[in-house]
C-alpha cells in the first residue's frame, strides 16, 4: 500500500514539475535528501514556520484559544501530552472511547484540541461530563496556537495525525510524536517519522480495527521513557534551525530563487 501511495504522488509530482518553472518545497534538504535529489528542480525552502513571521498571522480558519497557554504555564516541565487531529478526522463514537479512556489511563497532563464534529457521537455531552472527571489534570479546546503550544516546554510529545504542517512544525520544535494517521501522506509520514527519522512510535490498531486505551497508554510510556527518541528529535530539531539561518540550505536555496527572479 505505501509503494503505490508512493508511486501515485511521483507520478503526480513528475507530472507537475514539467508544467513549472520552480518547484518550492515545504521541508529542508537534510530532512529527505534522497528524495529531494529524485525531483529536477525541486528548491526546499522550509522549514516555514508562522512563528518565522515578523507580522501577526491571519490565516486560522478558526478561533484560536490562546489561555490553553496560561494552563500549560502551570504543568510540569515535559509532562503534558499535546492531543490535536486537525479539523479532518473523525471518530466513530467506540474509537472516541477508546481514545478518551487512553488519556484518562496515562495519569498524566494532557491538552486536547476537540473539534465540534471530531466525532459522530453526542460530544456536547460527553465534554460536559468528562471536564467534571479531569480535575485539572487535563484541559480541552476547540482550537489552539500549535506552534506555541509544541514549543512551550511542559509538552512531552504529540499526539497527531502526522499531516505535513504538523510534521513539519513537531520536527522544528524537537518534539516527539505518538502517530495515528488516517489517510495518504499521513501513512508515508508515519513512516518517516518512525521508521527513517526514528521520532516517533506508532500505534497498532487490536484485531478489529480499533486503537485501544491499553495501546495508547503502553505506546505512551514506551515513548517518554525513550532517549533515543529524544535525542533524535533534538537533532533533527539543530537541522531544522540550520538549514533556515545564513548559509543553510534552505536559505541559499531561496536565495537563488529570489535571483532567478530578478532575471
Amino acid at each position: 500500500m505505501q509503494n503505490i501511495i508512493f508511486e501515485y504522488y511521483s507520478s503526480r509530482v513528475t507530472h507537475y514539475v514539467k508544467q513549472c518553472n520552480w518547484l518550492l518545497s515545504n521541508s529542508f534538504h537534510e530532512l529527505d535528501s534522497l528524495a529531494c535529489d529524485l525531483i529536477p528542480g525541486i528548491k526546499p525552502v522550509g522549514p516555514l514556520l508562522l512563528g518565522n513571521q515578523l507580522s501577526n498571522y491571519v490565516g486560522s480558519f478558526w478561533p484560536q484559544n490562546s489561555t490553553c497557554l496560561c494552563w500549560l504555564d502551570k504543568q510540569p516541565v515535559g509532562l503534558v501530552i499535546y492531543v490535536a487531529f486537525g479539523s479532518l478526522a473523525i471518530f466513530r463514537q467506540q474509537q472516541f472511547d477508546e481514545l478518551v479512556l487512553g488519556l484518562e489511563l496515562i495519569g498524566k497532563p494532557f491538552l486536547w484540541v476537540v473539534g465540534s464534529d471530531i466525532t459522530d457521537g453526542a460530544l456536547a455531552e460527553f465534554l460536559l461530563v468528562f471536564r467534571t472527571r479531569l480535575n485539572d489534570r487535563g484541559m480541552i479546546v476547540e482550537w489552539a496556537p500549535q506552534e506555541k503550544v509544541l514549543d512551550h516546554p511542559s509538552i512531552a510529545c504529540f499526539l497527531s495525525l502526522c499531516g505535513w504542517n504538523s510534521t513539519l512544525e513537531g520536527i522544528s520544535i524537537g518534539v516527539r510524536f505518538l502517530c495515528w494517521p488516517f489517510f495518504i501522506d499521513q501513512l508515508h509520514n508515519r513512516c518517516y517519522i518512525c521508521d527513517v527519522w526514528m521520532i516517533g512510535l506508532g500505534l497498532t490498531p487490536d484485531e478489529n480495527g480499533f486503537i485501544t486505551r491499553n495501546e495508547i497508554k503502553t505506546k505512551i510510556e514506551t515513548l517518554l521513557s525513550d532517549d533515543g527518541i529524544k535525542t533524535n528529535a533534538l537533532k533533527l530539531k539543530k537541522m531544522a534551525k540550520t538549514s533556515v539561518t545564513e548559509g543553510g540550505s534552505s536559505f541559499k536555496n531561496f536565495e537563488s530563487f529570489i535571483e532567478q527572479l530578478k532575471h
